[in-house]
């Protein structure tokens, strides 16, 4: 895997439980990329991504993530994968019961966070990095659809992960609110981090370009490869 390749993919197989869904599914992304995942509901795109994060185990093939082998990867080592990788999902999934910083703080000691003062400025920067350094005290239910989305943006970074995964950020968004998530996440992917965002709203891809990544009839194309050519051939020269 070449330096700035975060996620290489060759020839592994995608199951929803023990139905195949996608083969013979090879990918490569570079640190620094925007690419979207699309294609029919139920086509593969977030068990691909469950794959990724090893939440679903990885069956033929190969693959490395964040510099971790999947076909090797043991139990013990996935929390450590995980902290590599950013996870926005469409529902939120942000605790009801607490304020939007405990919602952070709950992440960061359960990946291994213990200092209090670096905790707090870490909680800081990144709210300040989604515009909300003021709504650390609100409950989830107090914020706008598009503001918990941010919060959850917020807590994907706060482990400075390599990679985010975003799985229909903009799905339960209104249009305006909508380009507000994709410009924060394209400001995101030109500071390094490689963002792989599922989505059916193909309207984005004019105003905000990216290689795209179609699951279809069992099989992962690459709509547009020349742009990953493109990138290859200017990191190289």
């Amino acid at each position: 895997m070449p330096l700035d390749t975060i996620i290489s993919l060759e020839k592994i197989a995608v199951y929803q439980k023990q139905q195949l869904v996608l083969s013979d599914v090879t990918m490569s992304i570079e640190r620094g990329e925007f690419c979207y995942l699309i294609g029919k509901t139920g086509s593969g795109k977030s068990s691909l991504m469950k794959i990724l994060y090893a939440d679903l185990p990885m069956k033929d093939g190969q693959a490395k993530v964040a510099g971790f082998n999947l076909h090797e990867l043991r139990e013990k080592q996935i929390p450590y994968l995980r902290r590599k990788i950013g996870i926005v999902f469409q529902d939120f999934q942000l605790l009801s019961d607490r304020t939007v910083k405990d919602n952070l703080l709950f992440v960061m000691k359960a990946t291994g966070w213990r200092d209090n003062i670096a905790m707090d400025e870490r909680m800081q920067d990144v709210l300040e990095k989604v515009g909300l350094q003021t709504k650390g005290y609100k409950m989830p239910h107090q914020l706008s659809g598009g503001e918990q989305q941010r919060v959850v943006i917020a807590r994907s970074l706060l482990n400075d992960p390599d990679i985010i995964l975003a799985d229909e950020p903009t799905g339960n968004l209104d249009p305006e609110t909508s380009l507000g998530i994709m410009e924060l996440l394209f400001e995101i992917s030109k500071t390094g981090r490689a963002i792989l965002m599922a989505t059916h709203d193909y309207t984005l891809f004019d105003r905000f370009p990216g290689r795209i990544f179609r699951c279809e009839d069992g099989k992962l194309l690459d709509l547009n490869p020349d742009l990953h050519q493109e990138k290859e051939s200017s990191s190289s020269a």
